[in-house]
């Protein structure tokens, strides 16, 4: 831990520097599924996901990008996507459409036969039926429809996906991303006379 002057607090304040790192390098995250164009970018989705796969089905790369990916669930719980082509999406543990499917719809998701669905594939898919072991429960069949209803409302066009973060201004911060891996935390009123 390193000490150092907060500017919200104006005091003394205490920062992890191992979450401090980690805000720090979901940026590179964030570079890489919005595909800005800088070459390290392009080099990787051409080198590793071309085919259609993505980071969280197949963890390859050099170590660099490996120990990145380590991040991959803190980032995914930070980020949002607006959906355009829908090919950097996951279908059941991303959050589209204002919500995470394998949450909202944890029925439905306990039939699944693969949780790696991109959402282009389902949205394009002429049967979805085919993506669950059958029969369904009533309520997974119920939750189903819902689902149906949520990929109805998705329009596809030829543009990347971009990725926002969950608080309003929707831009990444390190700050912000820092205080939402640290989490809200009550501090006694005494440590502020250290």
């Amino acid at each position: 831990m390193d000490v150092c002057k907060s500017k919200s607090e104006g005091g003394l304040g205490v920062i992890d520097l191992k979450t401090q790192n980690e805000a720090l390098l979901l940026k590179q995250l964030m570079k890489f599924f919005n595909k800005e164009d800088i070459p390290w970018v392009a080099f990787i989705w051409e080198s590793y996901y071309e085919a259609g796969s993505l980071p969280s089905m197949a963890k390859k790369g050099s170590f660099w990008w490996k120990d990145i990916l380590k991040l991959l669930d803190k980032f995914k719980g930070l980020a949002r996507v607006n959906i355009n082509n829908a090919k950097s999406c996951l279908l059941w543990s991303d959050m589209w459409n204002d919500k995470v499917p394998m949450i909202a719809y944890p029925e439905l998701y306990s039939f699944i036969k693969s949780k790696n669905t991109i959402l282009a594939e389902a949205k394009t898919s002429d049967n979805l039926l085919n993506l669950f072991h059958l029969p369904l429960s009533q309520q997974a069949f119920g939750q189903l429809t819902q689902l149906q209803q949520d990929l109805q409302q998705i329009t596809l066009n030829d543009n990347n996906d971009f990725w926002t973060c969950i608080w309003n201004s929707g831009k990444f911060t390190v700050a912000k991303a820092y205080r939402h891996l640290k989490g809200r935390r009550t501090i006694h009123p005494g440590f502020k006379w250290i």
